[in-house]
């Protein structure tokens, strides 16, 4: 869900199959469609994999300032899934390191000082549905 001139939500996703990306508004009728195959930089050749509102350089719907960060998600159940454990009061980590999807957030995300600021943020997000 990306954020267009329009100020209202659309839809950005990739089809990895065809290799292209699109983006579309219900609102103002935007649709945009790109390729995804093959990139060039510094004259080097590169398959572009990334999340499929930069294709269009779109902001996220799910997306806030949180003090010198951005507190953003992709969806509204990746916000879910955040606000479950951004509450959680245990997190139990177990001496692992970049093994699951919530390790590998921001620094932020993960720091009991930002869990009620965090929770706010959720909270106005969630009233943008």
């Amino acid at each position: 869900m990306v954020f267009l001139n329009c100020k209202k939500q659309a839809l950005a996703i990739v089809n990895k199959t065809a290799k292209q990306a699109k983006l579309i508004c219900s609102h103002c009728g935007l649709s945009k469609i790109c390729s995804t195959r093959m990139a060039y930089k510094e004259g080097i050749k590169f398959e572009l994999q990334q999340a499929a509102h930069l294709y269009f350089e779109a902001k996220l719907w799910l997306e806030m300032p949180f003090k010198n960060d951005i507190f953003w998600a992709y969806n509204w159940e990746h916000l879910g899934c955040l606000e479950e454990y951004i509450s959680a009061k245990l997190r139990e980590h177990k001496d692992r390191s970049h093994f699951t999807l919530l390790e590998k957030l921001p620094k932020f995300y993960h720091e009991a000082k930002n869990r009620e600021g965090l929770l706010k943020v959720i909270a106005k997000l969630k009233a943008k549905q």
